[in-house]
């Protein structure tokens, strides 16, 4: 029986070198301790579409590879330093069920990261949609350290006997989680989505890099760009041949038909867009858009964004720009690459998990 402790920072740099050695096929670089998960890593990211169709092997990928960055060394380290972590002694005794979501790629595994670290016991309901590169992930970080074996515990069933929740999920389903996990302490999120504010003044490496913002993972998570402000006079067609390296997103059945029947209904009711062919582009005020639709604003002045953005701040995630705005923003092409402190809609977990 191993002794139970909380995550330590070796382990996760150990992962994110694992990850970096599968990403190359390179066996060798891998400890030998690890090296019978190479070949499930390995089927797992050219498999997972079987599971989940939006999870092709190129996005799986992508999500690896994120992660690899994520994890090295000097980011794991400085985020360690920065909460005080790992918690002094571990909390089995303390449960925090985590919900997750399964739109993206392990979209859950930060919160995981941060229970395990906080020294509590991990209750883990998975997605339907996204179940077997979650339990990969424990069992490569139960192999590094098996003192967290008894900290997490992964299910599909209905859970019970929890201290805490996290809960991720849509404007619909929080309606459930605040009945069900209302009256215990929580961090309950819904829907939010992420913008871009162009000057006209942008590079084409940063309007090829503003493609990623938008169509990594088909733009299904809270952290791609689905609405544009652009100033008065904008040319749209300038921006079309930044995105032609994502072309092959129609070759997604489910893509492909979200992009034609978004196109009829818009052909059928005369509302006015832009059509290069595989994304649609639309005038209008809402953040959220549908797979393969980007709505967009025109703007006078740079106060009229700044309005904007502060009167729907729940429900922006992120903010993309090189302008001078009144909030935070993110450099074009890191939506899809935040640090291991960019917790999602603000809210710092592990101050919570601290509180419990």
């Amino acid at each position: 029986m191993h002794q139970c402790q909380p995550l330590q920072s070796n382990t996760l740099i150990e992962l994110g070198k694992f990850l970096q050695a599968a990403l190359s096929d390179n066996q060798n670089q891998i400890k030998p301790i690890l090296r019978p998960f190479f070949d499930e890593t390995i089927k797992a990211m050219d498999e997972s579409i079987y599971e989940n169709p939006w999870f092709t092997p190129q996005m799986v990928r992508y999500c690896f590879s994120a992660w690899a960055k994520t994890l090295q060394k000097e980011h794991v380290e400085q985020w360690f330093e920065l909460e005080n972590l790992p918690a002094p002694i571990a909390q089995p005794d303390k449960t925090v069920a985590v919900i997750m979501a399964g739109n993206l790629p392990l979209v859950g595994f930060h919160d995981m990261i941060c229970v395990l670290a906080s020294g509590k016991k991990l209750l883990a309901k998975l997605s339907s949609s996204d179940k077997k590169l979650p339990t990969l992930f424990c069992n490569i970080l139960t192999c590094i350290q098996p003192g967290l074996k008894p900290l997490i515990h992964l299910t599909e069933d209905k859970i019970s006997g929890f201290d805490a929740v996290i809960a991720t999920g849509s404007d619909n389903t929080s309606r459930y989680f605040d009945y069900y996990f209302g009256k215990y302490p929580n961090i309950i999120r819904k829907n939010r989505n992420s913008i871009a504010v162009l000057t006209g003044n942008e590079s084409p490496e940063q309007l090829n890099a503003l493609a990623d913002d938008i169509f990594i993972y088909y733009g299904l998570g809270c952290r791609n760009v689905s609405m544009l402000f652009v100033p008065e006079g904008f040319h749209f067609p300038s921006l079309f041949p930044s995105f032609d390296h994502y072309a092959h997103l129609a070759d997604l059945h489910k893509y492909a038909n979200n992009y034609d029947f978004y196109k009829s209904i818009f052909l059928i009711n005369k509302i006015p867009h832009l059509d290069n062919g595989f994304m649609l582009m639309t005038p209008n005020d809402a953040i959220a858009s549908a797979v393969s639709v980007i709505h967009y604003q025109y703007y006078k002045n740079i106060s009229e964004v700044n309005s904007f953005i502060e009167s729907h701040q729940d429900k922006i995630q992120c903010v993309v720009s090189s302008a001078n705005l009144a909030c935070n923003t993110i450099a074009f092409g890191q939506t899809q690459l935040p640090s291991l402190s960019d917790y999602a809609d603000g809210v710092n977990t592990l101050d919570f998990l601290k509180s419990i």
